[in-house]
């Protein structure tokens, strides 16, 4: 049951207009033209920038499950789940998988640009490490979205997750290099999920192993989102 679930979420998903758009579309836009504009970038900078922008659409994807969630509690899904046979728990794991699922486009088409048009060149082992990465590192966001969409409003959620995702994106050094950060913001963006998520998949496309320090921090926030994911569900089905 949780099988046919998770298809139909997923399918759910990418029916979207404005998940396909923003989700996926975007994060490879802004790759093209973070990396194409004026001189151009040398080769070493379209690797790691093209590792960040994936992480970049991966935290998107990730988020916008949070979304999905608030819909349908608006519309009384979650009360019709909760009289199914699927327990509370199948439930929330379905849309983990879920979320899990919907981040591999947004991954994908940021690292098809890269080797397509940006002529990013990388071992066969390094392409599939990176992508396997980038796919399991979304789960901290996932967890986080989902906190926010049993939590929050369905409009709530939405401005929410904006707002997460542009202030992790930016303190993460997903959109600018965290060397032109002044040294405050610097040391606070190490402490970020996305600086490690991005790291780990960057420490990877240099081949080179990542840093204990980046893997522990990363799992330190997939905890934390992970008791905010249950803690939000909780409450939400008091009132739900």
């Amino acid at each position: 049951m949780i099988t046919a679930y998770v298809g139909l979420e997923v399918r759910r998903t990418l029916r979207d207009t404005s998940f396909v758009v923003f989700g996926i579309g975007m994060p490879v836009l802004m790759y093209l033209l973070f990396t194409n504009l004026g001189d151009g970038a040398d080769a070493e900078w379209k690797a790691a920038s093209m590792v960040a922008m994936a992480a970049y659409g991966a935290l998107g994807a990730a988020l916008s499950t949070g979304s999905g969630v608030a819909e349908d509690k608006g519309i009384g899904w979650l009360r019709q789940l909760r009289i199914t046979p699927m327990t509370p728990r199948q439930v929330v794991v379905g849309r983990a998988l879920t979320g899990s699922v919907t981040v591999l486009p947004a991954v994908a088409a940021v690292l098809a640009a890269g080797a397509l048009v940006n002529d990013v060149r990388l071992g066969a082992w390094e392409w599939a490490a990176v992508a396997l990465v980038l796919w399991l590192g979304a789960l901290p966001f996932t967890l986080l979205g989902i906190g926010n969409g049993y939590r929050l409003t369905a409009q709530t959620t939405g401005v929410v997750n904006v707002a997460c995702s542009i202030a992790l994106s930016v303190v993460g050094g997903l959109w600018f290099p965290t060397g032109l950060f002044p040294h405050w913001l610097r040391s606070l963006s190490g402490f970020t999920p996305t600086r490690r998520f991005a790291e780990i998949g960057q420490s990877l496309a240099e081949g080179a192993v990542p840093g204990p320090g980046a893997v522990a921090v990363l799992a330190a926030w997939a905890l934390l989102f992970g008791a905010y994911a249950v803690f939000s569900y909780r409450r939400s089905a008091r009132t739900v």
